[in-house]
């Protein structure tokens, strides 16, 4: 059975990773408006993946003998002043995701939970991929700046993400 505050805990970080698929469908549908489908196909997909991270919680949860306790998700942004503004915000939200499993790890150890810090490891491990992907995409769009060929590039590119 798992532990008040860790339950509690792991109901929250449920909140966040749904909370991120739903900033990544809205960032999809301002690429999609404005004429990047392959950006808007990757953020499709990063939902997908926010949407498999959450039901990792709430499968955690029940399979421990939990409580789910579905609680309010904050509307997202939606709008960006630039495909490089929108993958900016992609990193820093994920930065703040590493910092709540990060706490989450942290929990789960001064609670002596550890079957939650073994679960939680691979989150670790996944936030570290997350942070790498997103940046690159960062940098890429920084490199090419306001350049049309440039975008219209890695926008292919993005869109070949399976």
């Amino acid at each position: 059975m798992i532990g008040e505050k860790v339950q509690a805990a792991f109901n929250e970080q449920f909140r966040h990773e749904a909370g991120s698929a739903y900033l990544y469908l809205s960032e999809a549908a301002w690429f999609n408006s404005h004429g990047f489908e392959g950006m808007a196909h990757w953020m499709v997909v990063q939902f997908g993946e926010e949407t498999k991270h959450a039901m990792m919680f709430f499968d955690e949860l029940h399979d421990r003998a939990g409580k789910v306790d579905l609680a309010a998700i904050a509307r997202p942004k939606a709008a960006w002043r630039s495909p490089l503004d929108a993958f900016r915000d992609a990193y820093k939200h994920e930065q703040f995701i590493t910092g709540k499993i990060n706490d989450l790890v942290k929990l789960a150890a001064k609670e002596g939970d550890l079957a939650a810090v073994e679960f939680l490891q691979w989150f670790v491990n996944e936030q570290v991929e997350e942070e790498a992907q997103v940046l690159k995409i960062v940098q890429a769009l920084e490199l090419v700046g306001e350049s049309g060929a440039g975008l219209i590039m890695l926008d292919k590119e993005l869109g070949e993400r399976k």
